[in-house]
């Protein structure tokens, strides 16, 4: 099994979504995030004051998935995410341990 963590622009979600439809991903879980990677924020201009946004908005994907679906789950996310411009994201993969559901108790691959 393998977990996924994705970072990306907001207004790529539904793109992304639709991508990972598209290859069978039944499941995900979306939070709304903040941070900044090597654009460091940028400068912006309210009501006349110059300001620093050092936090930029983001959405974190999370997707547990087994080891067959990982390299089409990345190539799809790369895909739908990109726009060329800097702070398109990046995508983790880390390997799980153990996965179950808590409704039936299965576990491993059958629990996604």
């Amino acid at each position: 099994m393998k977990m996924l963590i994705a970072i990306i622009k907001p207004f790529k979600l539904d793109a992304v979504r639709e991508a990972l439809a598209d290859i069978g991903v039944q499941g995900m879980t979306v939070t709304e995030v903040r941070g900044f990677g090597r654009q460091k924020g940028h400068t912006e201009l309210y009501r006349g004051a110059e300001y620093t946004v050092d936090l930029l908005p983001k959405i974190k994907l999370e997707v547990a998935l087994g080891p067959d679906m990982i390299d089409k789950a990345v190539e799809a996310i790369q895909k739908a995410a990109k726009t060329g411009q800097i702070g398109d994201g990046k995508i983790f993969v880390y390997d799980l341990d153990q996965t179950v559901r808590i409704r039936t108790g299965e576990s491993g691959v059958e629990a996604v």
